[in-house]
């Protein structure tokens, strides 16, 4: 831990965890089972972010995916671009998954343009035997067409999971549209193939941008 840096206080901490447990639907303790928990990370006085700092970066994952126009797409060797945001969701999400992909893109949007052209999101399915690519790529549209549509066989998309600190409990209840699927709801900025900082769901659009500013500068 680098100096002036602290651990989150308890009671965040644990509202971070019941975060990254349930997501979209009600999931149980999905760390308990190996499924992913919370992040790692600290914050620091003088880091000048409002998402948490990640004590011990994870890695882009390795892992084969498909884009929504077909094409292999590997996030440890194809994103490119100075920030890339990871967010695991599905296109049926009743909630929350609809308030973060929209609160990136007015983060996006109200940001300057070479911000803008620095920043590339991964929109990882969690759901990938109703969200095909056809379907992604319809459901990303709404809230930015530069949001990149990623679809895999299901033990890449837990491994992938399971790699970033993202619980994924998988096909929940039957609801009216068929069913829920349980998994975290935070988004990861990278930056050199490392991610560096962690949002929650409520994250104020303001402060998205204003760590999207800093990151894409650095």
């Amino acid at each position: 831990m680098r100096a002036g840096a602290r651990r989150l206080p308890a009671a965040l901490a644990i509202v971070l965890a019941l975060v990254v447990a349930t997501g979209c639907a009600s999931s149980g303790d999905g760390a308990a089972d190996g499924s992913g928990g919370a992040a790692d990370i600290t914050t620091s006085g003088n880091d000048g972010f409002h998402g948490a700092v990640i004590q011990n970066p994870y890695d882009l994952p390795a892992l084969a995916f498909t884009d929504t126009a077909g094409r292999p797409f590997v996030p440890a060797e194809d994103a490119r671009h100075a920030v890339t945001l990871v967010f695991f969701g599905y296109t049926h999400c009743p909630d929350v998954c609809n308030v973060v992909l929209a609160n990136v893109a007015s983060a996006l949007r109200r940001s300057d343009a070479a911000v803008r052209d620095r920043v590339q999101l991964l929109f990882v399915t969690t759901d990938p035997d109703r969200d095909t690519p056809a379907v992604m790529r319809g459901y990303l549209d709404r809230f930015d067409p530069s949001y990149v549509g990623l679809t895999a066989p299901l033990p890449t998309i837990e491994k992938a999971a399971r790699s970033l600190g993202i619980a994924y409990t998988g096909k929940e209840g039957a609801t009216a549209g068929g069913y829920e699927v349980g998994h975290g709801a935070q988004v990861i900025a990278f930056t050199g193939g490392k991610g560096r900082l962690v949002w929650m769901p409520e994250t104020p659009v303001k402060d998205l941008r204003s760590d999207l500013a800093r990151l894409a500068r650095a």
